[in-house]
């Protein structure tokens, strides 16, 4: 299963490298990463039909994982990746808003790596 994950924090990569090595490994989740909003939406226009899920932070300078999901749901509608919002905010307005937008799920920071890798194996 191809997963981007779009957050503005670098170490982001090495964390999910070092979490899920084993199905990398495995050939279970192949990992991209957008580092903004904005490069998400570049990866997409290229590889739409390839990306299963996204997991997108919130908060990131420039577009926000608000807009950037309202993006994808408007300009990917014939292949609909499953986009999970990460925030470090847990506030119901944030969680409220992604979910009406089309969000298909709300974790948040410091994300719990075994929950997270149980919800991906549902997704597959």
């Amino acid at each position: 299963m191809k997963i981007l994950v779009v957050d503005d924090e670098m170490d982001v990569k090495s964390l999910f490298e070092q979490k899920f090595r084993k199905e990398i490994r495995g050939g279970v989740f192949e990992f991209s990463f957008a580092f903004s909003g904005e490069e998400a939406l570049g990866y997409l226009a290229e590889h739409s039909s390839e990306v299963v899920m996204i997991l997108s932070d919130i908060n990131m300078p420039g577009m926000s994982g608000i807009e950037l999901l309202k993006s994808i749901r408007a300009d990917f509608p014939s292949a609909p990746p499953q986009v999970m919002m990460i925030t470090a905010y847990g506030d119901s307005q944030n969680h409220d808003q992604a979910m009406q937008l089309g969000a298909d799920d709300f974790l948040t920071k410091p994300v719990n790596f075994i929950e997270l890798k149980e919800k991906l194996l549902l997704v597959k």
